[in-house]
This record gives structure tokens, C-alpha cells and sequence, in this order.
């Protein structure tokens, strides 16, 4: 069943922006280094990025809940084009440096939280509500295939043909997704007179009231706080896994490549599933098994040296991933008010942000001991986290259909 206009134009706008994205994860770092050696200024951009999407994701959060939603997609999306095209011709024009690299990507980051984070929250009022695990489903294929697939080859090709290249396709692909959003519906602000009493309150009361809503939310607040942890345990493995496919899985530079290559296929499928699986099961056991099932993987995959069966963990591991996001995204729609979903999903955004954060930094500092005790102690977080899922969303979501729902 077609799931209406709305979605396909948020679907279309979501699409060229994520390809944009994929250009940019490869086209980015090449620029920095084309620019200085320092690997400490190279992965300052990286760090750089996290940092700014951190800090700005509450504030941001608030505009969300407080404007039209169609506009900050439409204005976040056509003004990091404009900046990045800006950027091209700096480049083409031989004014490029890091600093000026370091600006655009600041712009980036703050423009891409914004566009996220309000594309996230009008999702709901363009589906019904029984097709948001479908209407999710699809952005995170689409967002697969672009940000893993289509992306990163296209950037550095791109790049290859000229340093300029794959920046002038970012500021494009940026740019049309804006005016692809201006086909979206306008949002209908649901109080009147809401936008002046917004006006009046600050930003810090606002961000207060969603942090307090979150936590007051049996459900959503569980979700948060499992998706916060699950993030630890995400980054425990992936922050060491190219060494571990040099040294314990004796893969090269390619191999490593096609062996990310085979996770991305899993979570493919993992986008396909989650629908069909939310149907047969219900939120509460798909999320708990698939948190099982990344435990389950983690374990294996720390555990083996065969290359080829490491590909099928990670298949599967990834397939988890995605499908636990779409489960607890499409929830999280369902629960929260649309005058509050900017702000909670933001709340929801920043511990996740910050469980990445710390398991990258203990993926690390355990690797030094053994490779392969940051991926068994990630398995051991998702034993916590199903287990967690298992009595935190018990009686909350009842129903195979997850129509159900209570804090």
C-alpha cells in the first residue's frame, strides 16, 4: 500500500540529502588531507563534526517544536548547499584552507541535525500511524544505500577527477533536496497564539520541559536510555574493527572494505524486515531480540579468525542494529506528543551521541589490552540491554499491532 504524497517527498528530500552525506564521509577527509599531513588536524574534522552536533541538538531541538518544520527542512537543506557550494569555489579557486574547512564542516553539522531532526518529527503526521515501521523502514534502505553504496565511491571518483568535484555534487545534492521539500505540507501550528508565548519563553525552559517529559515516560524513557547504552555498545567494536580485520582476521585495506560492504548488505535487509517482523511479534519482543541477536554476534564474532564468517556476523550484526532504530524511532513517534517530538527526540539524540562517544573511547582503551575484548564486552552490553528492554517494556506495548501503548 502506497504510503501518500507527503512521505514521498520527504523520502525524495532524505534521499539526495543522504547521498550528499555519502560523498561527503569519503570526499571530507580527502580534502582535509590534501590541505595538511597532521593526522591530529585530519581527524579534528571528524571530531570536530560530533562535537558541534552534540551542542547544538537541544537548542535545536526546540526551533523544531516551535516553527514549521517543512521550512527548517527546506532552509537546512538549501543553506548547507549554498555554504558547501561556496566551499567548492573556494577550492576551485585556490582560497581553500583548514580553517575554512573546519568553518564549512561546523555549518554542515549544525544544518544536518536541523533537517534530521525535523524530518524525524513530521514523519508522523505524513503516515498513519500503522505504517510508520514501513515509512521508517524505507528512509533507513534509502539512507543505506546512499551513505554506504552509492556515496562513498561516487565521492572519491569524483574527487579524483578534481578536489573541487565532489563538493560542488554535495551543495547541489543539498540544494535540490531543499526545493524537493518545498512540496511537503506546511505544519499547522495546533494552539493559537503559540508562537508568541514561544517567543517569550527561552530556549534552556523549553529543552527543560522535553528532557522532563522524557524522563517522566515509562516507555520513551527506557527506549532513550537503552538507546544510549546500545550506542556504548555499538562503538566498543566498530571503533577498533579495522584492526581487528588486519590482525585477528588478517584482511588488507580491500578486504576491509568488502567486508563493511557485507555488514551494510545485512542492515539492507534488516530495513526490509523490521515491519514484517514489529507485525508478527510486537514491539517489545522484535526490540528484545533484536538486541539479542547483536549480542549474540558480537560474541561469535570475537571468538573467530575466519573472514568469511566474520562478514556474516557483521551481516547480522548490522541487520540488528537497524532494526532495533526503526522499532524504537517508530515508538517513539508513536508515544510522543507532536508539540514535544524536536525536543525529546533531541534529548533521545544526545545520550545516544554520548554513549558513541564513550564506547569509542573504551573500544579503545581495551583494545590496547586485546583486540578482542572491546567486541565480547560489547556483546555483554546487549545481554544488559535485552534484558533491560525485556522488563522496562513490559505492559507498555501491548498487542502484535503496537496499538496499544502507555507510559
Amino acid at each position: 500500500m502506497p504510503l501518500g504524497r507527503g512521505f514521498r517527498v520527504l523520502w525524495s528530500a532524505n534521499a539526495l540529502s543522504n547521498l550528499a552525506d555519502g560523498i561527503a564521509f569519503v570526499s571530507m577527509p580527502l580534502l582535509a588531507a590534501s590541505v595538511t599531513d597532521d593526522p591530529r588536524l585530519v581527524a579534528g574534522l571528524a571530531t570536530l563534526y560530533a562535537l558541534v552536533r552534540l551542542l547544538v541538538a537541544l537548542p535545536i531541538g526546540v526551533w523544531v517544536d516551535r516553527v514549521d518544520r517543512r521550512t527548517l527542512i527546506v532552509a537546512a537543506n538549501v543553506l548547507r548547499g549554498c555554504a558547501l557550494l561556496g566551499l567548492a569555489l573556494a577550492i576551485q579557486l585556490g582560497f581553500s584552507s583548514l580553517m575554512v574547512l573546519y568553518a564549512a564542516m561546523a555549518v554542515v553539522a549544525t544544518l544536518e541535525s536541523a533537517a534530521d531532526n525535523a524530518a524525524s518529527a513530521m514523519l508522523p503526521s505524513l503516515v498513519d500511524r500503522e505504517r510508520l515501521d514501513s515509512a521508517n523502514g524505507r528512509v533507513a534502505a534509502a539512507q543505506l544505500v546512499a551513505d554506504e553504496f552509492a556515496g562513498p565511491p561516487l565521492g572519491g571518483l569524483l574527487f579524483a577527477l578534481a578536489a573541487a568535484a565532489p563538493v560542488f555534487a554535495m551543495g547541489g545534492l543539498w540544494a535540490v533536496a531543499g526545493l524537493v521539500a518545498l512540496a511537503l505540507p506546511i505544519r499547522r501550528l495546533s494552539r493559537p497564539g503559540s508562537d508568541a508565548r514561544d517567543a517569550r519563553r527561552s530556549v534552556s525552559v523549553e529543552v527543560r520541559e522535553g528532557i522532563a517529559w522524557l524522563a517522566r515516560h515509562r516507555v520513551v524513557g527506557s527506549l532513550a536510555l537503552i538507546g544510549a547504552l546500545a550506542s556504548v555498545g555499538y562503538m566498543l567494536p566498530f571503533s577498533i574493527l579495522v584492526l581487528f580485520a588486519e590482525e585477528r582476521l588478517g584482511l588488507d585495506s580491500t578486504g576491509y572494505g568488502l567486508l563493511l560492504a557485507a555488514s551494510a548488505l545485512g542492515g539492507l535487509l534488516g530495513s526490509f524486515l523490521a515491519a514484517r517482523l514489529r507485525a508478527w511479534l510486537g514491539y517489545r519482543w522484535t526490540i528484545v531480540a533484536s538486541l539479542a541477536l547483536g549480542a549474540l554476534t558480537l560474541g561469535g564474532l570475537c571468538l573467530t579468525t575466519n573472514p568469511i564468517v566474520a562478514g556474516v556476523l557483521l551481516a547480522l550484526y548490522i541487520l540488528h542494529a537497524t532494526v532495533w532504530n526503526i522499532c524504537s524511532q517508530s515508538l517513539r513517534q508513536r508515544l510522543i506528543p507532536d508539540e514535544l517530538l524536536g525536543r525529546v527526540g533531541a534529548s533521545t539524540r544526545v545520550l545516544g551521541l554520548l554513549g558513541l562517544a564513550i564506547g569509542a573511547t573504551m573500544g579503545g582503551l581495551l583494545g590496547v589490552v586485546d583486540l578482542a575484548i572491546p567486541v565480547a564486552t560489547g556483546a555483554g552490553v546487549f545481554v544488559v540491554c535485552s534484558l533491560v528492554a525485556a522488563g522496562a517494556l513490559r505492559g507498555g506495548v501491548s498487542g502484535r499491532s503496537g496499538s496499544d501503548v502507555r507510559p
